[in-house]
């Protein structure tokens, strides 16, 4: 398994994975309402690592270093739980002063289950449309 910084040739495979995973992930949001470009417009700004494995990315992390936040961590179905998005978050960790921050839909429980084992603390759920709750890994 490698780690390392997005290179313009992994954006093609990158808006593909986002894409496959929020429709996954978010079933209850309509998946046409998804696109490949979302990635470019919900990753501006931020530095982004992937996870190759066997020359395919198989997930990423992108993180908006201004405010120490993190803004996706998305894994392909068929490569999660195989530790690659701990290796993400050590990454973070390693470019992030701290507390980083996150947010993460609260009916989203296998999300929330990995951030809390990883040591993330719930910090306060938002109410809106859809609630989230904001998370904090701490000093």
């Amino acid at each position: 398994m490698q780690i390392r910084e997005m290179i313009p040739q992994d954006r093609k495979s990158l808006r593909k994975l986002y894409l496959e995973s929020r429709r996954r992930t978010f079933y209850w949001d309509d998946p046409l309402l998804m696109h490949e470009e979302d990635f470019d417009r919900d990753t501006q700004d931020e530095q982004i690592f992937v996870a190759i494995e066997q020359q395919q990315i198989v997930g990423f992390i992108s993180i908006y270093l201004p405010e120490n936040f993190i803004h996706c961590l998305f894994i392909h179905h068929e490569f999660q739980g195989l530790g690659i998005g701990h290796l993400l978050m050590q990454q973070a960790k390693k470019v992030t002063q701290r507390p980083i921050r996150l947010k993460c839909l609260s009916r989203n429980h296998e999300a929330l289950a990995f951030y809390e084992k990883e040591g993330w603390q719930k910090v306060h759920e938002v109410k809106l449309h859809d609630p989230y709750w904001e998370m904090i890994f701490p000093d």
